[in-house]
């Protein structure tokens, strides 16, 4: 997935078909508004080639900000783990939960 042209908003078409697929039930232009979340999203539920597109795009540090303040309820297991080792996080933290 190569780099595209820029819409009006200045999202490519291809950053927000990945926002359609992964915040279904969210118009993609508001999920993308929702940088945190969308982030979170991508780093559970994208594939290799839509990660690889938006790390490209946003940089690693982006995505390490957001284990930093990550929204509850996004984040399985094995996507916390996974970017923690990946970016040397140690030891691993709870994963953030919900407040009811």
């Amino acid at each position: 997935m190569a780099a595209g042209r820029v819409t009006t908003t200045g999202r490519t078409p291809e950053l927000v078909e990945i926002a359609r697929r992964l915040i279904w039930w969210k118009d993609p232009e508001a999920a993308l508004a929702d940088e945190r979340r969308f982030l979170a999203q991508a780093m559970t539920l994208a594939n290799w080639q839509e990660l690889s597109y938006i790390r490209a795009l946003y940089g690693d540090e982006a995505l390490r900000s957001v284990l930093e303040s990550a929204p509850p309820g996004v984040f399985d297991r094995r996507s916390w783990n996974y970017w923690h080792a990946k970016f040397g996080i140690r030891p691993v933290p709870p994963r953030p939960t919900r407040r009811l």
